[in-house]
């Protein structure tokens, strides 16, 4: 790259704010649609006769792992075009494509379209994802402002979920379960409208590679483990229709290593991998994702199955979750240039994992004031700290031609995590309670009702806790042992050799 092109690049943007609304847009809608339809499911799965499609039960994690099994699995590749194509030019085609998508989920007609729907949002949510957070990157060339823009991303991040549960109980409740699908269409022509103007293109010089049979052994690997692994969720984890598919999936993968090891050009540079700083952040990621996504689930049939609450209730209860994190976010975006991201992490993942454990001493009459929400202002406070840390660190020192595949990695390390963690959870939580009413049935002194109704279902939800609060524990020590940087270091991350800003 000649020297006027780096002089060019490291010119502060003068609408790289109006940029980085554009991008907090796009990724909140995209982390907030793997949530978005959990509370109108039950809705969604309703006789014709009452506006539903008639879902069997069976058939009801599809409406939420078609969107994650698309999505996880082709974020590599969607990586890589964005760093070959332009960012700015995948990233509108992204937006484009998960509003039709998401119209035509809204449109569904049987509960087969609903899931073609929600698999073609997963393929341009990966599209999305990670030019946004490449975006960003080449975007904010001070070291200060980058820190406050990760704040931002970090904090989507961090309540995209909370935000999907609430925004989906209002929907539902008052116009449609069609209109958590229908209200990505508008959200993604805004952000359509504010990108031409604001966002600048980059991209990397050269001619494109794309190494094809790296993007299919990978995608076809992830998609095999996820799906053995939602198998197992439903089926059990000792059923003959889960292990086969994770097995085929391992195969898969380990060959695409073999083939990225080869390549000049591959789709995955391994020196993302064996650079300790990115492989911590990589890993904590997934540990953290293990442990969060199962919080949302369990907490969800603890406030609608046990209390009984409306599903407009059960997602403003999930609203000091959302504000903590932002409130956390913002302060860390301040903190991380003086202090580096790993005390910050270590510290937030185990406030995160302290939360979890307060939480899983939950009762079925445990009040909301006194027990539900202090533990989520704990566990939420934490996560806005290690998200914004995650996101800084996991583009340490990358080159530009490497962003996208960087920014990939992270957003698929979140989205295989939480895969993983919610079946694993939901495992363990099932088998909890199945031994809780065969351990207290038969000396019972209360009714079978109290016992399989109540007292059963939230001894497996605070199990299913109890894992989560450990896989936290473990991301601390991961962060604090492999992430080596301290705030010296941090304010290095420059522009390097290869990106281009038009």
């Amino acid at each position: 790259m000649s020297e006027n092109q780096v002089d060019h690049a490291l010119v502060p943007d003068p609408r790289r704010w109006f940029a980085l609304v554009v991008i907090a847009i796009a990724q909140l809608m995209v982390v907030l649609d793997a949530s978005i339809v959990n509370i109108a499911l039950p809705h969604a799965a309703l006789p014709r006769a009452l506006g539903g499609l008639a879902i069997a039960p069976k058939n009801y994690q599809w409406a939420v792992t078609a969107y994650t099994l698309t999505f996880g699995g082709f974020l590599l590749l969607g990586g890589r075009i964005g760093d070959y194509q332009g960012r700015k030019k995948t990233f509108l085609v992204g937006l484009v494509g998960f509003a039709l998508a998401s119209l035509l989920g809204g449109f569904s007609v049987d509960q087969q379209m609903l899931f073609g729907a929600r698999a073609l949002q997963g393929v341009f949510g990966a599209l999305l994802a990670p030019s946004a957070l490449s975006l960003i990157s080449v975007t904010f060339t001070d070291s200060r402002e980058r820190a406050k823009a990760f704040g931002v991303y970090g904090a989507l991040s961090g309540v995209g979920a909370a935000i999907g549960l609430i925004a989906g109980g209002l929907l539902t409740q008052y116009l449609s379960w069609r209109w958590t699908l229908f209200v990505n269409t508008p959200m993604a022509l805004l952000a359509v409208s504010l990108a031409i103007p604001n966002v600048k293109e980059s991209r990397v010089e050269g001619h494109p590679h794309y190494d094809i049979p790296g993007a299919l052994t990978a995608t076809a690997g992830m998609i095999s483990v996820v799906y053995g692994v939602s198998e197992a969720s439903t089926y059990g984890w000792g059923s003959n229709s889960s292990w086969p598919f994770i097995g085929l999936g391992a195969v898969l993968l380990a060959v695409f290593f073999v083939i990225e090891s080869k390549k000049q050009q591959p789709l995955l540079p391994l020196r993302l991998l064996t650079d300790r700083v990115r492989a911590g952040a990589y890993l904590t990621q997934i540990l953290v994702a293990l442990g969060l996504f199962g919080m949302f689930l369990f907490l969800t049939f603890y406030f609608q199955d046990i209390h009984g609450y409306s599903a407009v209730k059960t997602g403003l209860l999930f609203l000091p979750f959302s504000l903590g994190v932002i409130v956390s976010a913002g302060v860390t975006s301040q903190l991380l240039p003086k202090f580096g991201p790993r005390p910050l992490a270590t510290i937030g993942t185990l406030m995160s994992g302290a939360g979890l454990t307060w939480l899983s001493f939950l009762k079925y009459n445990s009040p909301y004031l006194a027990h539900v929400l202090p533990s989520q202002i704990v566990m939420s406070l934490g996560l806005g700290i290690t998200f914004v840390s995650l996101a800084s660190t996991a583009l340490f020192n990358t080159s530009s031609r490497d962003t996208g595949a960087a920014s990939a990695v992270l957003n698929s390390a979140q989205q295989l995590g939480g895969s993983f963690g919610t079946s694993i959870a939901n495992t363990i939580a099932v088998s909890s309670t199945s031994a809780f009413i065969v351990a207290n049935l038969p000396s019972a002194t209360r009714s079978s009702t109290m016992i399989r109704n109540f007292l059963a279902p939230v001894h497996g939800y605070d199990m299913a806790f109890r894992f989560g609060a450990g896989m936290m524990f473990v991301a601390s020590a991961c962060f604090f042992f492999m992430v080596n940087i301290d705030r010296n270091h941090l304010g290095q991350h420059d522009l390097p050799e290869g990106g281009v800003l038009v």
